[in-house]
């Protein structure tokens, strides 16, 4: 007759005592070392040895020191993020996935602001570097390559929104320029012929690629664009609503109007209700991006949906991978016309 099995071996905690690697390590029946590996995403452990180390964090209440673990795997755990404007709806959804996707596997997002000016981009990198980030994650910005790839001086980067190639970097961007020609096309196949476009700022390149698209819809038309109905913006609400007011002085007729972003979209429809003219009774709007705001704008915005979120969330798995020494793999979904009700089919 077999003796019976001791009983498991619990490791209780002292409250107020610090609950250590080593501890949890034990408490799981693993050891330190796939505790480790498992806290830093690159464990390749069994569903239950995972599950178990989890469930021993969970029941001791341990807490990862990023410092202590960055010591010992010669990293400090944070990845710098330079955006543009922080303030903006739009770059904030792609942090809010940074994020996300960093505190996956125990890292976390330092961030600093390029304010789309040279000497602000390089002040942030210079600010991160100095705080020894293990990678980092540019949005655009006015750098040249050469010198962004300087400036990380040979970091893990990942680009968004701008194409840089050179060592250890990785650049991907949306395909603004099939979704601006899906936006112009909706408006054509409502019958729209006389569709004013607002620009984007010029130092962005997916300005100059959403301009493009809306050439591009307008040649398959068989029309050719009016100068006179393109009228500058800068991206913001307030540079919409004078980009649309600056249309209207000029006299023109139009039936359509494509901002280049949602937000200057937002700017032209106040612009538009100021000078008594509805949307879309009387003009139909069309916006890209679809941030949240396009959802509640009055009336609700049809624009071209980018997950930024998505985005986000891509742009940190590419950093990861490069951390983890694999090869980044990006996967965007494709430019999608959402159309909500802004826009309406012009009586014949």
């Amino acid at each position: 007759m077999s003796s019976p099995k001791p009983p498991k071996k619990t490791h209780s905690v002292v409250p107020g005592q610090t609950v250590t690697l080593e501890q949890v390590a034990a408490h799981a029946g693993v050891s330190p070392s796939t505790v480790s590996r498992i806290l830093n995403g690159t464990a390749v452990v069994s569903p239950t040895k995972k599950a178990a180390v989890e469930a021993a964090i969970q029941e001791l209440g341990f807490r990862p020191n990023p410092v202590a673990r960055g010591l010992a795997g010669g990293r400090t755990m944070s990845i710098g993020v330079v955006t543009q404007i922080i303030s903006s709806p739009f770059y904030g959804e792609a942090l809010l996935g940074i994020e996300e996707q960093l505190e996956q596997a125990g890292y976390v997002p330092l961030i600093v602001s390029g304010h789309w000016r040279d000497v602000d981009e390089r002040k942030a990198l210079q600010t991160l570097l100095a705080r020894r980030v293990d990678g980092l994650i540019v949005f655009a910005g006015r750098l040249s390559a050469a010198d962004l790839l300087q400036e990380a001086a040979g970091l893990p980067l990942v680009v968004m929104g701008r194409q840089v190639q050179g060592p250890q970097a990785f650049s991907f961007s949306f395909d603004n320029r099939k979704g601006a020609r899906l936006a112009t096309e909706h408006l054509l196949a409502q019958g729209h012929r006389r569709i004013a476009f607002v620009m984007g700022d010029p130092v962005h390149d997916d300005a100059a690629d959403r301009y493009q698209g809306y050439l591009d819809a307008l040649a398959a038309a068989g029309l050719a664009a009016d100068p006179a109905l393109l009228t500058q913006g800068d991206y913001t609400e307030g540079g919409g609503l004078l980009a649309i007011t600056h249309l209207l002085a000029r006299g023109q007729s139009f039936s359509a109007v494509f901002s280049c972003n949602d937000q200057m979209a937002i700017g032209a429809a106040h612009g538009l209700r100021r000078h008594g003219l509805r949307v879309p009774d009387d003009v139909s709007l069309v916006g890209f991006d679809d941030v949240v705001l396009a959802r509640y704008a009055m009336p609700p915005l049809t624009t071209v949906r980018q997950s930024m979120l998505d985005m986000g969330h891509q742009a940190a798995k590419a950093v990861l991978d490069q951390l983890a020494g694999r090869p980044p793999q990006v996967q965007l979904p494709a430019p999608e016309l959402v159309v909500r009700d802004s826009t309406r089919r012009l009586a014949r």
